[in-house]
């Protein structure tokens, strides 16, 4: 079962690059700070002091994971990541498990991660890299720690609305104001007949293959 309500962080997990620092750190911060006043959260305080502090003297890529409780205090971890190859092809497979779409907090990032945690469950890790959940009105939502594209032509791809019961994940954001991705809902029958991509914003987009259960 998930934690109650009121028991649950905020999360943020960056991507670190020695030479470039934190990527997309402005669209980190904004999603934190918007998804804190709308929960009620207190207003962190020396965010961007405390990252850099996590990050002193890293001489490769980090994956910085930045939680926030309630009461405005922050956490910082990092552990390494190892880039992906570029051609690199995830298999995605999807789970029986469902979201609610009238669920408002999946819009945003925290520790309750007990639905995504079933998903993956569902299937072993050399089975898919990734595993797609739908909602209650079957429609394709996201991954366990990916958003979800389908490529309508190859120059836009197509991600989920909010609406329909995800996360609204930076890469995501990102890709939708630079207008390389639309907002539309996704049939599993969209997934039959075009390119289907999952990403955050630490590991980047991803080519997928949809392993038909």
């Amino acid at each position: 079962m998930d934690r109650p309500v009121e028991d649950f962080s905020l999360i943020e997990t960056l991507r670190y690059e020695p030479e470039a620092g934190f990527v997309r750190l402005r669209l980190h911060l904004a999603r934190l700070q918007r998804s804190a006043r709308r929960l009620g959260f207190a207003t962190p305080k020396n965010v961007l002091g405390e990252l850099e502090q996590s990050v002193a003297g890293a001489s490769a890529p980090l994956r910085v994971r930045l939680t926030l409780d309630r009461e405005g205090q922050t956490q910082v971890t990092t552990a390494p990541v190892v880039p992906l190859l570029p051609d690199t092809l995830w298999r995605v497979r999807i789970a029986a498990t469902r979201l609610d779409s009238s669920d408002k907090l999946l819009r945003f990032k925290t520790t309750r991660r007990a639905v995504y945690e079933a998903a993956r469950a569902e299937y072993r890790p050399d089975e898919a890299e990734e595993v797609l959940l739908l909602n209650e009105k079957d429609e394709v939502c996201e991954g366990t720690i990916t958003s979800v594209f389908v490529a309508d032509d190859p120059d836009t791809l197509r991600t989920p609305p909010i609406s329909a019961g995800l996360l609204a994940g930076v890469l995501r954001t990102e890709l939708i104001c630079q207008r390389k991705a639309r907002v539309g809902r996704i049939r599993l029958d969209d997934l039959k007949d075009r390119p289907l991509y999952v990403g955050n914003s630490l590991r980047g987009l991803i080519r997928a293959q949809l392993i038909w259960n």
